[in-house]
């Protein structure tokens, strides 16, 4: 007897017309008998599975591919929710942007001698290329509005609040970039974002570094340094990290202030702005800014960069203190080196349309990547 599964047991799709005959006539044939037979063996699968195959197969083979045919989802709002990281603390990020999906299937099964039946999955697979951005010192994700609102009509944007950072859990624990690296690596697997490029800016390129140190670049299809360093411990003129953490201790709001009004911004920012990067800075808790530092000022991941085997982008401020940039330049072979005239530490806010140009050209130059 013929066993036909309908177009409506396969998740609401409906065949054309030639893929519905080819199935029919797949069916009908002395070949089905054969292939249930084969399928049985190797699967376990029954012969209604087996049609659902058929005709997943047939849709596949009308679109003339082994995938279905990528639709593209439209650009909408921004998106926020939470990971949970690896000690359990809640991660927030925020998404937006293009995201390409491709349709495929795969067959399962309990394999063979099994007296089970297999499954066929029919799913959605992102395709396309990620960017997550991640912010430094205090700051929120927010910080890269002028970069999510840029890259979103052509990519998939996502930018994360680390721990104790904007709208993410705050911890007592953990505040050291080795653990800022997994809830990274906590994000990536959560979201599906892999293959992504990785954008750390000033704190955050040290967790870079410690993120590849812990889990290699399979999770990456580039790294962008933003004016920052692998952490300080052992290295030379580290003096002014006992200044910034007495001004922290002392006198939290004019050492804010002051960061974000002198270090982070030398182009003019209107002024509510400045109050609101600096509201956000002040709502981290001043123990958590002192663990914060005190993390970052003790870690040394310089000998991580000989594991930066990805198109590697170096961007930051022409300054006396480009130092680091300079000679993680010279320590990642490969790497483009991109320093940008009269902006602070936060030059991605300062001259939105260099570094977005840059990063762009990056992208652009950038290999595909397979994953």
């Amino acid at each position: 007897m013929m066993t036909l599964l309908t177009p409506g047991c396969l998740g609401r799709s409906i065949l054309c017309a030639p893929q519905l005959f080819l199935v029919l006539s797949v069916v009908n044939s002395g070949a089905f008998r054969t292939a249930e037979d084969s399928m049985k063996r190797r699967f376990g699968l029954g012969p209604k599975v087996l049609a659902a195959f058929l005709c997943a197969s047939a849709s596949l083979i009308a679109a003339g591919n082994t995938k279905a045919e990528a639709t593209q989802e439209p650009l909408s709002k921004l998106r926020s929710g939470f990971v949970k990281a690896s000690d359990g603390a809640r991660i927030h990020y925020v998404e937006t942007g293009h995201v390409q999906t491709a349709g495929n299937f795969a067959v399962t099964g309990p394999g063979p001698g099994a007296t089970g039946q297999g499954q066929i999955s029919l799913t959605n697979v992102r395709q396309g290329l990620t960017i997550l951005f991640v912010p430094g010192w205090t700051m929120p994700a927010w910080i890269w509005q002028k970069q999510i609102d840029h890259f979103a009509p052509k990519y998939h944007v996502v930018a994360m609040d680390p721990r104790c950072q904007g709208e993410s859990s705050q911890t007592a624990d953990g505040l050291y970039p080795a653990q800022m690296a997994r809830d990274i690596k906590s994000v990536i697997d959560q979201l599906h974002l892999a293959p992504v490029v990785l954008v750390g800016w000033s704190m955050a390129t040290a967790e870079v570094g410690a993120f590849v140190d812990q889990f290699g670049t399979k999770d990456l299809a580039g790294i962008v340094l933003v004016d920052g360093g692998m952490g300080d411990a052992g290295r030379p003129g580290t003096d002014s990290d006992l200044g910034m953490l007495k001004g922290v201790l002392t006198n939290r709001d004019a050492q804010t202030d002051g960061f974000v009004r002198n270090l982070c911004f030398r182009r003019p920012q209107p002024e509510d702005y400045l109050k609101r990067v600096i509201d956000a800075s002040r709502r981290v808790p001043t123990n958590s800014a002192v663990a914060l530092l005190a993390g970052y000022f003790s870690a040394n991941y310089w000998a991580a960069l000989a594991k930066f085997d990805k198109p590697t982008l170096i961007i930051g401020a022409k300054s006396p203190y480009d130092t680091d940039l300079i000679e993680e330049h010279s320590k990642i072979p490969g790497s483009r080196l991109e320093l940008l005239d009269n902006v602070g530490h936060a030059l991605f806010v300062d001259d939105p349309q260099g570094f977005n140009d840059a990063l762009e050209s990056f992208l652009i130059a950038r290999p595909p990547t397979e994953h």
